[in-house]
């Protein structure tokens, strides 16, 4: 049995936006042992390809810490850079950082990077981080026309600094827009976002929640049908994914949960009784499963209680980086370090094995890997 192997390297929101999301633990806690069905089925009809989760070095987790990545609470663009060159050729068995770029991306591949903005500016994916990935991809040859910034709210990136005159030359975009006047719909009362959605890529769940006027335009549709963004599903051939290292209740809200609840639509009806199958499902369709490249976790800040919102008390310097191709085996490595922090804090006196189950049914569905025994989970320390 391959065991998990330590290494230690020396030198080397908007306002008044209701949505759901704060009630996460309070919904995990009552999640309905009766669950209504999906298509997951679909899923799984369609051949995997060379990309597919768990792409290239499953199982594999390079965890990069650095002492000075954070300072006065900020975290520090030139360090993340270093953190995430160590973590990449590590990752990739590389010495070279372009030939290590190149063994995930090609020189014409359009590259969608996956931020997490939902937590505004105290927690949201950092800039230094962001800054970092985009420079590394530009030093291997990728030209920054090819590269998009995306999430489910356009608004919620432009809000915390994502926009073109901090980003030039780079597309960022999301499936929920607003006009420059603030308005989400057009002259004919029609919602912008339905333009941006693809019908023909859906999760279909056998439950639905009807939504007032003033939630409608966060969630796009109703019914039992969550549409994929076509960002994912026609605009990028690869994706590079960049959550924030933070709790959800008793859990994580890491690499599949930032994927699953940030391209499809109408998702409010699925965190109480699908919470953790829609994290790992929806994963499983071909514009996410065989897509997303590689993970990088960006923990130089995240959080510990109250997550995934923020609440500055709770907020920390992890000062780290995760990387890996298998987003199962991050999530797995990522839950160790949260759950450890909670216990050390007195928030819980122990692990609570629901907080597993999304990742455990990700592995199910063959994404990755979910037995933290079988991770190569390879420390690595700076500074």
């Amino acid at each position: 049995m391959k065991r998990r192997k330590f290494v230690k390297t020396a030198t080397v929101s908007s306002a008044g936006l209701m949505i759901p999301e704060v009630l996460w633990p309070a919904i995990q806690r009552r999640q309905i042992k009766g669950k209504p069905a999906t298509n997951i089925k679909d899923a799984l009809k369609f051949p995997r390809n060379e990309n597919s989760m768990p792409g290239l070095f499953p199982g594999r987790v390079i965890q990069v810490i650095h002492p000075d990545s954070v300072v006065n609470q900020k975290p520090v663009e030139s360090v993340a850079y270093e953190m995430i060159e160590q973590a990449i050729c590590q990752l990739t068995d590389q010495k070279n950082l372009k030939k290590a770029w190149r063994k995930l991306v090609n020189r014409n591949d359009r590259i969608g990077l996956k931020i997490n903005p939902v937590a505004g500016p105290l927690l949201s994916t950092s800039h230094a981080v962001t800054q970092s990935v985009i420079q590394q991809l530009e030093e291997s040859g990728i030209t920054r026309k090819n590269i998009v910034i995306f999430d489910r709210r356009e608004f919620q990136l432009h809000e915390i600094g994502y926009t073109s005159e901090n980003y030039p030359g780079i597309r960022i975009t999301g499936t929920e827009c607003k006009d420059e006047n603030g308005s989400f719909y057009d002259a004919d009362g029609k919602l912008y976002s339905l333009e941006r959605i693809d019908k023909k890529w859906f999760y279909w769940a056998d439950c639905e929640m009807e939504y007032g006027k003033e939630t409608m335009p966060f969630m796009v549709n109703s019914g039992k049908y969550s549409y994929f963004s076509k960002t994912v599903t026609q605009e990028l051939d690869k994706i590079i994914n960049i959550p924030i290292l933070k709790n959800a209740g008793s859990s994580v809200t890491l690499c599949l949960k930032n994927l699953a609840y940030g391209v499809i639509t109408n998702t409010s009806r699925l965190h109480q009784k699908l919470w953790s199958d829609t994290c790992a499902e929806v994963c499983a369709f071909p514009p996410l499963r065989d897509k997303v490249v590689l993970n990088i976790v960006d923990g130089l800040i995240g959080c510990y209680d109250k997550g995934p919102g923020a609440n500055p008390q709770f907020i920390t310097a992890y000062h780290t980086i995760l990387a890996g191709t298998d987003p199962v085996a991050v999530d797995r490595v990522g839950y160790d370090i949260v759950i450890k922090k909670r216990i050390e804090e007195g928030v819980q006196s122990r692990d609570n094995p629901r907080g597993k189950a999304f990742i455990n049914m990700a592995g199910k569905l063959n994404l990755g890997e979910s037995n933290l025994d079988q991770i190569n989970w390879k420390r690595i320390e700076m500074g």
